[in-house]
């Protein structure tokens, strides 16, 4: 089946402290072994009316769909969903198998120019 996702997008509740969330989020995926990558991001650019009070993104990766099935049974995010939980006020949640559309281009390093040699001596 290949790599799984599991999208949180969140509104918190006005009071919340977002960056004590997130910690706990980091904390969590650092302990548990089956979260292969984690990365987070707030909204800075949509307008209100598109993001309906939405600001932050969560987005875990995994090898396979057993391995988030797993996480999700954990006991480090059964006790941090309540946490969790507590602080949104809104939320979306879509779990799925990836499908590749186009990959990440690696970066090219910037090559100096060559030092130019001196001729030998003739």
């Amino acid at each position: 089946m290949g790599e799984f996702k599991h999208l949180v997008v969140a509104k918190f509740k006005e009071g919340v402290v977002v960056d004590d969330i997130i910690k706990g989020m980091q904390d969590l995926v650092s302990d548990v072994d089956s979260v292969k990558s984690f990365e987070w991001g707030q909204d800075v650019e949509s307008h209100e009316m598109l993001r309906q009070g939405f600001t932050h993104s969560f987005l875990m990766s995994f090898d396979n769909k057993e391995d988030f099935i797993a996480f999700m049974s954990h006991p480090k995010h059964v006790e941090f969903s309540s946490t969790f939980s507590a602080a949104i006020e809104k939320v979306v949640l879509l779990d799925f198998s990836r499908v590749l559309a186009k990959p990440i281009k690696p970066a090219v390093p910037e090559v100096p120019p060559a030092a130019e040699t001196p001729a030998p001596p003739a």
